[in-house]
């Protein structure tokens, strides 16, 4: 079968990518850990020490970053309905954590440690209509947010991919209500063609 010309773009763009070539060479599991780095080296959300739920974490980019960051006495959560090999310093929870079983299994893992920092790289699986998967990301940045509410501790920080588009105005409106600063941040690793954003709230009201 032949592939699309935008296939096709996309896959040079992806072999050429100098991300794409850096993670390969610093042991990162996707070009993604890059827009984590980026955004914690401006809005300095992950320290030593702390405790961090990842969301939609598969293939384990995020994790490994936020592993790093918090150090041997810091802990990651990580949860994706994909599985996730092993990253060193991570707990994984296979599921979808909108499921009372899932949810219950990760607030058990947490074992009552309020999280300092909820961080989420969730996307839909593209359909290729544009309101359909607007719609599907709006749906699932709404959901990380819901956990961020549920099991941040107060002053907390939250940060998630958004895609610019229907909905968006209101949801950056939904995490200003909840947090002191918000802040939307484009990080030079994202394709400047991609219509993704990352909102980050710190200051969580509780």
């Amino acid at each position: 079968m032949a592939r699309s010309k935008s296939s096709n773009r996309w896959l040079e763009e992806h072999v050429n990518d100098p991300f794409v070539k850096q993670a390969q060479v610093d042991g990162y599991r996707s070009r993604a850990s890059y827009k984590l780095l980026e955004i914690n080296k401006k809005d300095r959300l992950i320290h030593p020490n702390m405790v961090v739920m990842d969301l939609g974490s598969a293939p384990g980019g995020w994790s490994q970053v936020a592993a790093d960051l918090v150090g041997h006495k810091g802990r990651v959560v990580a949860s994706d309905i994909l599985p996730m090999d092993p990253v060193a310093g991570v707990e994984f929870i296979q599921g979808d954590f909108t499921e009372d079983a899932v949810f219950e299994a990760i607030m058990a893992t947490l074992e009552g440690a309020p999280v300092d920092v909820v961080i989420s790289d969730m996307a839909p699986n593209i359909s290729g209509v544009n309101a359909a998967d607007q719609a599907a990301s709006m749906y699932l940045v709404e959901l990380a947010l819901d956990m961020a509410r549920q099991v941040l501790k107060p002053k907390g920080s939250f940060v998630a991919k958004v895609f610019q588009g229907e909905g968006y105005d209101d949801y950056v409106k939904a995490v200003r209500a909840v947090f002191d600063k918000v802040v939307v941040r484009k990080p030079e690793s994202s394709r400047s063609r991609s219509r993704e954003v990352y909102i980050v709230g710190k200051g969580f009201k509780g």
